[in-house]
């Protein structure tokens, strides 16, 4: 698979990531009941304890990361530190997006009892674009 694809691939995937954490976030701040259409119970995960770091909602914390991703993938083919770096932090970033996303996978399943197909949503982005980050640096290494 060439670079220009998986490139796209990792830009749509992070955009699709970003409308779900802008989704997640509107319904945190605006106390809205989530439109999960009965397949899971989105508003027990986005009220739980574990939607929030020191009252920052989970879901904006997560926007903010995609918005990174986005940027990063913009910048990438500038000179200097972003032409040599992009591809590095897109990895780290993502490595640890995966970690924390398979831990909240984790606490809904193990602790809250319930499922968020949207944060479901989120986390198999993550996944992907961590795949995405392996494969063009294995590229860039070759």
């Amino acid at each position: 698979m060439s670079d220009k694809i998986l490139r796209s691939i990792a830009f749509v995937t992070t955009v699709v990531g970003l409308l779900d954490s802008i989704y997640l976030s509107y319904i945190k701040l605006t106390h809205t009941e989530a439109f999960c259409a009965g397949i899971g119970e989105c508003d027990i995960v986005n009220t739980s304890p574990y939607s929030e770091i020191a009252g920052i909602p989970m879901a904006l914390l997560g926007a903010s990361a995609y918005v990174a991703l986005v940027i990063l993938l913009i910048v990438e083919g500038r000179r200097g530190f972003w032409k040599n770096n992009s591809l590095l932090i897109f990895f780290g970033m993502t490595l640890i997006g995966l970690l924390y996303s398979a831990y909240l996978t984790y606490i809904e399943v193990a602790v809250i009892n319930a499922i968020c197909p949207f944060c479901v949503l989120s986390a198999v982005a993550m996944l992907v674009l961590f795949v995405v980050s392996i494969l063009r640096l294995r590229r860039q290494l070759a």
